[in-house]
């Protein structure tokens, strides 16, 4: 990736008084459960978004290694600490809190997993005093499986709580606590701060009445996982000449879309989110998110080898602009919504939610996955993590040592052509493509 590699991500903050900010977030949460949430995080609280981490492991779950794990989780991970009625920020969850969000079942066989166990996680909201995260295993009655796998293991949480970058580092047993992100000495100038301002007040007025005049009727919703060999992928993307992360979006995007002349999502260009770390910090970046947030336009075209050439092209012309654009604009969005909701709660309104603004797909790449100490010992490849929203088809790519995940949340119509995936694979595997020339650029999976 041009500009930063996740693969050298770390969790380091911007300074912050500790302990003042401990005294100040007890004061706060007695008065409301979200306050200390930025602007980003209430938004995606409010929208009930959630994320997922799972795999499998040769350790086998009782209630007590449970819990374990999840005190584990909450030393390195204190934000799992906050946000719902007597939350105590960074102080330990008694036992019977414990025992609320946790769950251990035993099971015949694996078949199905994880896929059966995905859902919108609506659960973690049902009740407004117990943390904002559920964590549950199911142990195989007869012991290890054919490939040595016990149980299987799961943590759900609200997405304002945890992102890709959290759940890698948790993976790997560091510390994923975030205290202050911006960089305030990094300076933005006045104008650029006055016209992402305008920018966003004027979204969110306009966001607010199309959804309320457009917005879709709830959709049936699918879940669907898909593991395949890194190495393969690798040695595709160098033979079409491009980045792996151009790949992975270019296989989904198209084999979604469909290659005939009715297409499922767009028949001329598919509006996709996408979202990459950036080491470049600023003053006007979220307090609590590392992740930075692009916009693309992806031509559709039938030639699968041409496809995936734009797409790279589009992505390396994004990533040369200003990066970090949208993405003040969308929380000078985000700000302006927190303030309309606070003056009166009928606003955005229920069908806000479930409007995307012509987006047809969101791309979330999570930096690599590779377990490491005692947060995931036992634990084995391949390893999912995705998310959900209530109006993006999202498909979350997880990259571990050995396999990169594809995980999906969408529409169920879009579901059955997960399957058209491994088949495009194949097909474009088999292609004698002749040298293009072009420089293939070492990205963020390498």
């Amino acid at each position: 990736m041009r500009g930063s590699r996740v693969k050298s991500f770390s969790s380091s903050s911007f300074a912050s008084d500790d302990a003042r900010a401990l005294e100040l977030a007890i004061a706060a949460v007695d008065k409301h459960p979200q306050a200390l949430f930025t602007d980003f995080q209430w938004f995606l609280y409010e929208a009930r978004d959630t994320v997922f981490f799972t795999a499998f492991s040769k350790t086998a779950f009782d209630k007590e290694s449970i819990s374990n794990l999840v005190a584990d989780m909450v030393s390195l991970a204190p934000q799992l600490t906050h946000g719902f009625v007597g939350a105590r920020p960074g102080q330990p969850f008694p036992k019977h809190m414990l025992e609320a969000i946790t769950h251990v079942e035993e099971v015949d066989e694996f078949d199905g997993y994880p896929d059966k166990w995905l859902s919108k996680s609506t659960d973690i909201f049902a009740r407004n005093d117990l943390p904002l995260f559920r964590v549950m295993a199911a142990v195989r009655k007869g012991g290890a499986d054919a490939e040595g796998r016990v149980s299987i293991i799961q943590v759900r949480s609200s997405h304002a709580l945890l992102e890709g970058s959290d759940s890698a580092l948790l993976t790997r047993s560091q510390s994923a606590s975030h205290g202050v992100m911006s960089n305030k000495d990094n300076k933005v100038s006045l104008g650029s701060r006055i016209a992402s301002t305008l920018q966003g007040w004027s979204m969110t007025w306009m966001y607010i009445v199309l959804a309320n005049l457009f917005a879709p009727k709830e959709q049936p919703w699918g879940f669907r996982t898909l593991a395949l060999k890194r190495h393969r992928l690798r040695l595709l993307a160098n033979k079409l000449g491009v980045r792996q992360r151009s790949l992975y979006f270019a296989l989904v995007t198209y084999a979604l879309n469909g290659d005939g002349p009715d297409k499922h999502m767009s028949k001329k260009v598919i509006g996709a989110a996408y979202t990459m770390l950036d080491g470049k910090r600023l003053e006007t970046d979220d307090d609590f998110f590392r992740v930075r947030a692009l916009q693309a336009k992806f031509k559709v075209l039938d030639d699968f080898v041409e496809y995936v050439r734009m797409i790279d092209d589009t992505v390396a012309g994004i990533e040369q602009k200003d990066l970090s654009k949208f993405q003040s604009v969308m929380l000078n969005m985000f700000n302006m919504l927190r303030r309309l909701n606070g003056m009166w709660k009928a606003l955005p309104g229920k069908r806000f939610w479930r409007f995307n603004g012509g987006m047809h797909i969101v791309l979330t790449l999570v930096p690599p996955h590779r377990t490491y100490g005692p947060m995931t010992h036992g634990m084995v490849e391949p390893i999912y993590c995705g998310a959900w929203h209530p109006a993006a088809n999202i498909c979350t790519f997880c990259p571990g040592r050995e396999y990169v995940t594809l995980n999906f949340s969408m529409e169920e119509r879009h579901i059955a052509n997960v399957g058209k995936i491994e088949t495009l694979l194949e097909r474009i595997e088999a292609m004698d493509l002749a040298p293009t020339g072009r420089k293939v650029v070492e990205d963020e999976v390498s």
